[in-house]
């Protein structure tokens, strides 16, 4: 999270509908050309990324995906196979950034948005298959995907804390999840030893822990959120291959999203292009639950005044209480109305039934609210 970045108020419903259209706004002169293409080592062959001090390229420091927000995941089908924007549809994309960044500042809070400062000039995270477009799913894919609860994004019943994510519950938000851009807590802070490389993902406080000594993987039986990751230095690249995975994470944002069964086995490249920039390269391999591997390719960036907090996501967090006890609310007022010969209350079951309010003369019981 960005020090200084927004003021302290919180999003009211109708501003956003308020804001500048993009196509009127000027992208500042850090969005005027696609970010990559500034980048030291695609600029120059010659350059050579920062060492530690016993001579492993460094990637110490504090970053974030900040700047990836306007990055769809797929590629839109339009763009075929194209892997960059062209010149009118980057400018497109850093006049959206750009307005997206001044409301940020000028209208959210920092407790709920957070905006990068470049622009990238990439049509998807997607780079393989070249389509950019995530595999389907297999027929066990299909089956643990209709297994995953949707928890406080979804409708109910909340009978029990099993009914909420991971991600609800501060537990975790997996691997690639912990990574993809969402609207705040993108930050990771990564350091080094000789023989060790750990990674802090801010929201949801995971820290993985990644041994460079070549020790094997773990025995197959045990099973981990975040997997057994394995890593070793080819060039400048620090690639890490991680396996071990129980099939109770997801591939998609926050933890969500298309599901990885126990066969995933992830592989990830680290490479400095730039003083400020990591390129990030994650190869998907799930045969229990995708129909062919797919990458994702991303650039970890840093920028001045960036600080990571706190993220203090733990069992005091109120989400789970307040829908479980709202939902025994809910029933009650619900064997009430009975009794009485009287129509029960309305779930409310999308969040914008409950951020903008019922219709006049509604009523509504708000099962995220809790009493």
């Amino acid at each position: 999270m960005a020090l200084g970045a927004a003021a302290l108020a919180w999003l009211v419903p109708g501003f956003v509908a308020a804001q500048t259209p993009a196509a009127a706004v000027q992208p500042s002169a850090s969005r005027s050309v696609p970010a990559e293409t500034t980048a030291a080592a695609y600029r120059d062959k010659n350059w050579h990324a920062p060492r530690t001090s016993w001579g492993h390229p460094s990637l110490e420091g504090v970053w974030s995906t900040d700047d990836l927000r306007g990055v769809p995941m797929n590629r839109p089908e339009k763009l075929g196979a194209r892997e960059t924007l062209a010149p009118e549809e980057f400018l497109e994309r850093a006049r959206s950034d750009q307005s997206t960044s001044d409301f940020d500042v000028k209208v959210g809070t920092f407790l709920q948005h957070e905006s990068g400062t470049r622009t990238f000039g990439y049509t998807s995270l997607v780079v393989e298959p070249p389509s950019g477009q995530m595999p389907k799913l297999t027929p066990a894919g299909e089956a643990l995907a209709a297994k995953r609860v949707r928890g406080t994004f979804g409708p109910g019943p909340f009978d029990g804390f099993q009914d909420f994510t991971l991600y609800d519950r501060c537990v975790t938000r997996g691997v690639l999840g912990s990574l993809l851009p969402v609207i705040y807590g993108n930050g990771l802070r990564i350091t080094q030893t000789p023989t060790v490389v750990a990674i802090t993902y801010e929201m949801i406080h995971d820290t993985r822990l990644i041994p460079l000594d070549g020790r094997p993987h773990v025995d197959s039986g045990v099973r981990q959120y975040l997997g057994n990751a394995r890593g070793r230095w080819d060039g400048d690249t620090l690639v890490v291959e991680t396996t071990n995975f129980t099939d109770l994470t997801s591939i998609g944002v926050n933890g969500g999203g298309p599901p990885n069964s126990e066969r995933f086995k992830l592989t990830e490249r680290f490479t400095r292009v730039d003083p400020q920039m990591i390129e990030y390269r994650a190869t998907v391999d799930d045969p229990g639950a995708y129909t062919a591997p797919f990458t994702l390719r991303l650039m970890i960036t840093s920028r001045p005044g960036y600080e990571m907090y706190e993220y203090s996501c733990h069992e005091g967090n109120g989400a789970v209480h307040n829908a479980l006890s709202g939902e025994r609310t809910y029933e009650k007022q619900v064997a009430e109305a009975l009794a009485k010969g009287l129509p029960p209350p309305k779930r409310a079951v999308q969040h914008d039934e409950i951020r903008n309010g019922p219709a006049e003369g509604t009523r509504l019981f708000n099962i995220n609210a809790g009493e």
